[in-house]
């Protein structure tokens, strides 16, 4: 991972949020990047032209990473446009947040297939096809070990991938890649502000030494660290990137 010239690099749900100043740290350290996006083509395209702008590789890929063949076809796309294929950042993921007795079916399954399935795919699809010496970056949550009402199912789906980081970090050694997971703690997205008071994300707020919420470029240096050279010795490990919430 010393020369990143000719690296590339999947971030799953890139169109926006934490996803998109992913994919933007990771153009900028050397990365041709492939922009994953399921229904934002205008959105996961803006990305990729500022990324172009900017002198960078990019390319946006259509892919529904929560379904049996999304994870696959994503790979495919990324081979034909860019060949081998290095890190790949299971970023995409969705919250919904009820109490577990009001948990229904559809939500229960949506989080699962896409929280976690996508990641259990990804690795599947990284173990086979990504190229000696990558990484894989999983996005976990700071909602691991908070344990808050509402957020039963969507912690359940970041403890599974917290699980699967550490035993994949054991499975892929022998071809020298790593596999690590960021949790963010509270970061001013949609995803996260969607449905919340402005009282109820200043008390949030509060909750941080720091006295703010996270920002997308906060977690995507994190992320670019573990892609980049000098995390090599890194592997197997949770970075809970909250400000000292937890």
């Amino acid at each position: 991972m010393n020369d990143k010239k000719h690296k590339t690099a999947i971030v799953t749900g890139s169109s926006k949020g934490i996803g998109a100043a992913i994919a933007r740290r990771l153009s900028s350290d050397g990365f041709a990047v492939v922009v994953n996006y399921a229904g934002g083509q205008a959105a996961a395209e803006a990305v990729v032209q500022s990324i172009r702008q900017a002198g960078g590789s990019a390319v946006a890929v259509q892919a529904d990473i929560a379904s049996p063949t999304g994870m696959a076809s994503l790979f495919d796309a990324a081979e034909q446009a860019f060949g081998t294929v290095d890190v790949l950042v299971n970023n995409a993921g969705v919250m919904l947040l009820a109490p577990i007795v009001e948990t229904d079916d559809a939500s229960f399954t949506r989080q699962v297939e896409t929280n976690l399935g996508s990641v259990v795919r990804g690795l599947r699809e990284a173990g086979r096809r990504l190229a000696d010496g990558g990484r894989v970056i999983n996005l976990s949550s700071s909602v691991v070990g908070l344990y808050q009402p509402t957020y039963g199912v969507y912690a359940a789906t970041k403890a599974a991938v917290e699980a699967l980081t550490h035993i994949a970090a054991k499975e892929f050694g022998p071809r020298s890649i790593t596999v690590n997971a960021v949790a963010p703690g509270p970061v001013a997205t949609d995803l996260f502000l969607t449905g919340k008071s402005d009282a109820l994300v200043d008390n949030i707020r509060k909750m941080s030494p720091l006295g703010r919420l996270g920002q997308p470029d906060d977690i995507a240096s994190v992320v670019a660290f573990l892609a980049g050279p000098d995390a090599g010795w890194v592997n197997g490990q949770i970075i809970r990137a909250n400000g000292g919430i937890i």
